[in-house]
C-alpha cells in the first residue's frame, strides 16, 4: 500500500512536468522539482531533531506512570466499561491492561509509541477468538476506536508547529479534541449498531451520560466566546494539561516510591529507538510530496476541488489543507510531510495549516491500521471493522474542518 503510494506521487508528478515542458515549454520545472527533492531532505532532518526529543521525553514520562500503576488504575476504572462493550473478553484479561496503555498512548498524540502496544493488545485479543482468520467483535471495536484516534494531548501536532515557528504551537489544542471527540463517538456508535452492543446498559450509561453532559456543557460555554478568545483558551488549557500531565506523572510516581529518573530514562530509551526508526519512511514521504507539489500535479487537483465547493457557494479556504486528510487513510507519514508542506508553503498560523493540524490530530490512518493489526494476527475476514473506521474517519475530517471556522474563520 504505502509502495504504491510512494511511487504513485512520483509518478503524478513526472507526468504533470512532462505535460507543462511539452504544452507549455516550462523547461524549469525540473529544476524546481530537483531542488524540492534536497530542500525536503533537509527539511526531514530538521524535523527528525525535535522529534526525537518529543517522542524520548513522552515515553519517559509515559513509563513513569506504568511503573507508578497509573495504567493499571486507568484499566480498573474502565473495567467495567469494557466488561459490557466486549464481553468476551474476561474480567482482568491482559489485553485490557495493553489496550488501556494503548489508548493512554494514543490519547497523548504518541500514535508511533501505540502502534508496538496495539499489537500486542491485537494478539492478546486473538487468544480469545475462536477463528484464526475472522476477527472477532473485541478486535473490531479496538481497532475502530484506534482508527478514531481519540487524542486528548496532540503532543506531536504542537510539536510539528512549534517546529515550524508557532508563536503558540497549542493553539489548536481545543479544536483536535472537540474534532476527535466527533470521530471516536462516530465510531464507537457504528460498531455498536454493528455488533448490537447494548449501550443503554446503565453502567455503560453511567460512562457516557457524565462524559456527554459535560461535553456539551463546555461546547455550550465555548458558543459563548468570540474568536480571539476562543483561540486564547485553548492555548491555556493547552499549557496548562501538558504541564498539568507531567506533573501529575512525577507526584504519583514520588508518592508510590517509585525511581522516577531511573523509569524515565527507562522509556525514554524506547522512545528513541521508537524516533530513529521513523527518520527513512519521514524522508520517503516529504520528498514525494515536495516533488508533487512542484511539480504543479497538487495543485492542480486543489484547484478542481476548490472549483466545485465554490461552485456549491462555499468558503474554500479550508481546500489547501485538504491533503493532509486525502492521504492520512492510507500513511501516517505521508499525511505528517502532506502537514508539514502545507505549513510551509501557506504559513504555520494560516487557515489550511490550521485545517490540516486539526484534521491530523483527530484522524487516523485507517487502512495502515488495519493492514497492521489484522496481519500481525493473521486476520483476512474483517467484517464490519472497514465500514466503521472510515466512518469515524470521514467524520473526523468534517467536524475538523466545521471547528476550525467556529474557532479560526
Amino acid at each position: 500500500m504505502l509502495n504504491g503510494l510512494w511511487l504513485g506521487f512520483f509518478l503524478v508528478a513526472a507526468v504533470s512536468a512532462l505535460a507543462q515542458w511539452v504544452i507549455g515549454g516550462n523547461a524549469g520545472i525540473f529544476a524546481s522539482m530537483v531542488e524540492s527533492i534536497f530542500a525536503m531532505a533537509k527539511l526531514s532532518v530538521e524535523v527528525m531533531v525535535l522529534l526525537f526529543g518529543t517522542l524520548t521525553l513522552w515515553l519517559g514520562f509515559l513509563k513513569i506512570a506504568e511503573k507508578a500503576g497509573i495504567v493499571e488504575w486507568l484499566a480498573k476504572v474502565l473495567g467495567p466499561l469494557f466488561a459490557r462493550l466486549m464481553p468476551e473478553v474476561p474480567p482482568g484479561h491482559p489485553a485490557l491492561g495493553l489496550i488501556t496503555m494503548n489508548f493512554a498512548a494514543n490519547g497523548l498524540g504518541l500514535d508511533n509509541a501505540a502502534t508496538p502496544i496495539g499489537l500486542k493488545a491485537m494478539r492478546a485479543l486473538q487468544e480469545l477468538n475462536p477463528s484464526s482468520t475472522t476477527a472477532s467483535n473485541a478486535q473490531i471495536l479496538f481497532l475502530v476506536l484506534n482508527a478514531s484516534s481519540l487524542t486528548l494531548l496532540p503532543v506531536t501536532i504542537f510539536m510539528y508547529r512549534a517546529q515550524q515557528g508557532a508563536p503558540d504551537p497549542t493553539m489548536v489544542f481545543l479544536p483536535i479534541l472537540l474534532a476527535t471527540s466527533v470521530s471516536t463517538l462516530v465510531g464507537l456508535l457504528s460498531v455498536a449498531v454493528m455488533q448490537r452492543l447494548r449501550l443503554w446498559d446503565p453502567v455503560v450509561l453511567a460512562y457516557f451520560i457524565p462524559g456527554a453532559l459535560l461535553l456539551g456543557g463546555f461546547m455550550a460555554f465555548l458558543g459563548t466566546l468570540s474568536a480571539a478568545a476562543l483561540a486564547s483558551l485553548s492555548s491555556i488549557l493547552g499549557n496548562l494539561t501538558l504541564f498539568g500531565v507531567i506533573m501529575l506523572f512525577l507526584v504519583i510516581g514520588a508518592l508510590k516510591r517509585v525511581k522516577v529518573y531511573e523509569a524515565f530514562v527507562e522509556g525514554a530509551k524506547e522512545g528513541f529507538d521508537v524516533a530513529k526508526n521513523l527518520l527513512p519512511y519521514l524522508v520517503a514521504m516529504l520528498v514525494a510530496v515536495g516533488v508533487l507539489r512542484a511539480s504543479g500535479a497538487l495543485e492542480l487537483a486543489l484547484d478542481g476541488i476548490r472549483h466545485a465547493v465554490g461552485w456549491m457557494g462555499l468558503d474554500t479556504r479550508f481546500v489547501e489543507g485538504l491533503p493532509t486528510a486525502l492521504v492520512k487513510p492510507f500513511s501516517g507519514s505521508a499525511a505528517r510531510a502532506m502537514l508539514i508542506e502545507t505549513m510551509q508553503t501557506q504559513g504555520v498560523d494560516s487557515f489550511p495549516a490550521l485545517v490540516a493540524a486539526t484534521v491530523q490530530g483527530s484522524t487516523e490512518t485507517t487502512f495502515y491500521v488495519l493492514a497492521v493489526y489484522f496481519g500481525a494476527v493473521g486476520i483476512q475476514r474483517v467484517r464490519h471493522a472497514v465500514g466503521c473506521a472510515l466512518l469515524a474517519e470521514l467524520s473526523g475530517v468534517i467536524a475538523a474542518i466545521f471547528v476550525c471556522y467556529w474557532f479560526f474563520a
